[in-house]
């Protein structure tokens, strides 16, 4: 009996704190009492256009949502939005070697996202968000583009969802 009263009383502390402190996930992600997450299609205004990346980050940017979040996915007006352009996909050259040709080469994407958080507006962003990844000067842009792509978003998403609702 006493071990009964030892739980319950655990249990209704831990609901206690639980309250406190909002809606969390294991990801560490905290939206308040948003229930929806809207995120419009990236259009790319970038120099050089990759075909699939506006694509790729829209949808990678859902699958983020929906995965890690509760939250239900609508397609305008959702209590989280997001609007984004993808401003930037550049080739440059760097680790110059002494010859002056380049060791490696770099493929750096910068995209622009506006962040609206309707139930606490004090969250919201303009922000731009630049990643790179480098690869020998060897190897054909071509045959690592994907890669690369996959390796850039992945990053970009992460900062996109940490600075909109992982907020520690």
């Amino acid at each position: 009996m006493r071990i009964f009263k030892i739980i319950s009383i655990f249990v209704l502390l831990m609901a206690a704190v639980w309250q406190g402190c909002g809606i969390y996930s294991f990801t560490g992600a905290s939206y308040g009492t948003a229930k929806t997450v809207s995120i419009d299609y990236f259009q790319n205004r970038s120099s050089y256009v990759n075909p699939t990346l506006s694509q790729k980050i829209t949808e990678d940017l859902k699958d983020r949502f929906m995965s890690q979040t509760p939250l239900n996915l609508v397609k305008s007006g959702g209590d989280l939005s997001f609007e984004g352009t993808i401003t930037g996909y550049k080739i440059s050259a760097v680790d110059i070697k002494s010859t002056g040709q380049a060791a490696s080469n770099r493929l750096t994407i910068t995209i622009k996202v506006s962040f609206t958080n309707s139930t606490e507006p004090d969250n919201d962003f303009d922000k731009s968000y630049s990643r790179y990844a480098d690869y020998d000067v060897k190897q054909p842009f071509a045959t690592v583009e994907s890669a690369l792509v996959d390796e850039i978003t992945t990053l970009l998403i992460d900062d996109i969802f940490n600075d909109s609702v992982v907020n520690w």
